[in-house]
């Protein structure tokens, strides 16, 4: 199995993290996004149609999309289990994943903050404005949701004892919004949640610092 990736991706960061837990070996491919490696004609037609990271192979079998490729690894490795089977468990799984994947990330990641810069040439302060802005609503709502789950679940994750789908992408998230300046103080759950992730070997062996297309 082959996993295209770029170090600092958050998406790609959520898939090392799932391959970690579920002990998958694989080779890990570095795709520079900063460059453009993800828009090279040869990437777009055989590895990922979307012209993103991260993307998984094997075989003759290609996926792009971290959510899509997570779901495929549970069902291709199903230990341990990212995605509940129980219906309630999963859909609260993935109530807070969908909420950092599809409203928090999607409106703060590169090719909308290079937009910002290059083309409608906001001024620093205000790009950073605008990722602060998104982050601080976004992670009130997870923390919402936090609450919710603790009053059914005990334990360090997301939701009770084992991290899942929902861990995931939380943690990438909050590394991203860390790296970026953002004071993320009053979500105590969600840190505390990111604390105990940074002790667990998977998660921290998937951290971008440890991976090997890994720059200042």
């Amino acid at each position: 199995m082959q996993l295209y990736s770029f170090f600092n991706s958050s998406t790609s960061y959520r898939v090392r993290i799932a391959l970690r837990l579920k002990g998958v070996e694989h080779e890990y491919l570095g795709v520079n996004i900063r460059t453009g490696e993800h828009r090279a004609p040869n990437y777009v037609e055989h590895i990922n149609a979307s012209a993103a990271v991260p993307a998984i192979v094997e075989g003759d079998f290609h996926l792009g999309q971290s959510l899509a490729i997570i779901d495929w690894l549970d069902a291709r490795y199903p230990e341990p289990r990212l995605i509940p089977a129980e219906p309630q468990a999963r859909a609260r799984v993935l109530e807070l994943a969908y909420l950092i994947g599809c409203d928090i990330h999607p409106v703060n990641n590169l090719r909308v903050l290079k937009y910002l810069q290059d083309v409608l040439e906001v001024s620093p302060e205000q790009k950073s404005a605008w990722y602060r802005h998104w982050i601080a609503e976004g992670m009130a709502s997870v923390e919402r949701l936090l609450a919710q789950a603790a009053t059914s679940h005990d334990g360090p994750w997301c939701f009770g004892a084992a991290p899942t789908l929902a861990d995931c992408c939380l943690v990438p998230q909050i590394a991203n919004a860390l790296r970026m300046g953002c004071d993320l103080l009053a979500y105590e759950r969600s840190m505390a949640v990111y604390r105990h992730a940074s002790e667990h070997p998977a998660f921290a062996a998937a951290e971008p610092q440890r991976q090997p297309d890994y720059t200042t």
